[in-house]
C-alpha cells in the first residue's frame, strides 16, 4: 500500500482548494457574463400616454429582470400612427422578444399586418399590453373572426379577440391559474380606474392566467358585474405569446405589481423561467 506522507497530504489539499476557487470564479464569471435579452419595445398612437409610459415600462423591466429595452416610439396620437416597423417585416432581427404596447386599431391593410406579424411566425415571443389588443383589426372587430382566417391574423396571434371596453372603474383582478411559472410570487390587486376589455373570442390554445371584474350600477341603480380574462398566454404556431388588457393609465403602468407581472410574463415567453417559476441563473436583476 502506498503510504502518502503529509508533505503529499499538503499537496493534495492545496490542489484541491484551488481547483475548487477556479471552479467558483469560472462559474461566478459565466453569470456575470449572461447576455442581457433584447427587448424591442413598440409605442405610439391613440389614447393614452405613450410618452410617459413608454419610459417607465424601459425603466421599470430593466430594475426587474437582465435586460435592456429599445424604444420605438411616435408622438401620433392618432388611430393610424406611422409606426416605423410598419411595412418592415423585419423589424425585430437582433431581438429576443417584441413587447406591443401601440394602439393602432385603424391600421388594417393585410399586408402591413403580415409584415408586424413575420417577426412572431418566424419565433420571436411577443408581450402585447393593453391597447395591442384593439389593434390591426380587418371588417367588424365585434363579430367573431373565424381563426385562421385574414380577418383573424391578428386575433390568432394574441388568441383571443376583443372589441371595446366600459367605463374606466376600478378593476378587481383575480388569478385563475395560480400553479403556473408566471404568477408565482404574484398575488391579485384591484386597481385603480381602468378599462376591462371584452371577451369576444378565446381561442384553444389560451391559458387564462387571471380574470377581471368591474363593478357598476345600471340605469336602476342595480348593482351589475362584468367579468373578462385580463391576462393570458398564447400558443402561435410553437411561439410563446404573453398578453394583459390592464394598463391604460400612467398609475397602473408605474405600479410595482403590474410591473412584476409583465417582467415575468417576458421572462416566461423568452424561456427564462423554469415549471416552478424560477428565473434562469443570470436572468434576474441586476445588483
Amino acid at each position: 500500500m502506498w503510504a502518502i506522507d503529509n508533505g503529499m497530504k499538503h499537496s493534495f489539499s492545496w490542489f484541491a482548494s484551488n481547483l475548487s476557487l477556479c471552479a467558483f470564479l469560472l462559474s461566478s464569471t459565466q453569470a456575470a457574463e449572461v447576455p442581457p435579452l433584447r427587448v424591442l419595445l413598440i409605442t405610439g398612437g391613440c389614447c393614452h400616454d405613450y410618452a410617459q409610459q413608454k419610459d417607465i415600462l424601459k425603466r421599470g423591466l430593466e430594475q426587474r429582470a437582465n435586460l435592456v429595452v429599445t424604444q420605438i416610439h411616435t408622438d401620433d396620437g392618432s388611430t393610424k400612427p406611422p409606426l416605423a416597423i410598419l411595412g418592415n417585416p423585419d423589424y425585430a432581427k437582433g431581438y429576443d422578444v417584441i413587447i406591443h404596447d401601440e394602439c393602432a386599431a385603424d391600421i388594417n391593410d393585410p399586408t402591413l399586418i403580415k409584415g408586424i406579424l413575420a417577426p412572431h411566425r418566424a419565433g420571436i415571443p411577443g408581450v402585447n399590453l393593453h391597447c395591442a389588443i384593439h389593434c390591426y383589426r380587418i371588417g367588424n372587430p365585434g363579430e367573431a373572426a373565424t381563426p385562421g382566417s385574414e380577418r383573424a391574423m391578428w386575433f390568432d396571434y394574441l388568441g383571443l379577440q376583443s372589441s371595446g371596453h366600459g367605463a374606466q372603474m376600478p378593476i378587481a383582478i383575480r388569478l385563475t391559474e395560480t400553479n403556473h411559472a408566471i404568477l408565482q410570487g404574484l398575488s391579485g390587486w384591484t386597481t385603480v380606474n381602468e378599462e376591462l376589455y371584452n371577451n369576444i373570442q378565446i381561442r384553444p390554445a389560451v391559458t387564462a392566467l387571471s380574470r377581471g371584474t368591474q363593478t357598476m350600477k345600471n340605469k336602476e341603480g342595480v348593482a351589475q358585474e362584468t367579468e373578462s380574462v385580463v391576462t393570458w398566454i398564447n400558443d402561435y404556431q410553437g411561439t410563446r405569446v404573453f398578453s394583459t388588457t390592464i394598463g391604460h393609465n400612467n398609475a397602473t403602468v408605474a405600479d410595482a405589481r403590474y410591473l412584476d407581472l409583465v417582467t415575468r410574463g417576458l421572462l416566461w415567453a423568452c424561456g427564462r423561467l423554469d415549471d416552478q417559476g424560477g428565473i434562469q441563473p443570470g436572468y434576474g436583476p441586476k445588483k
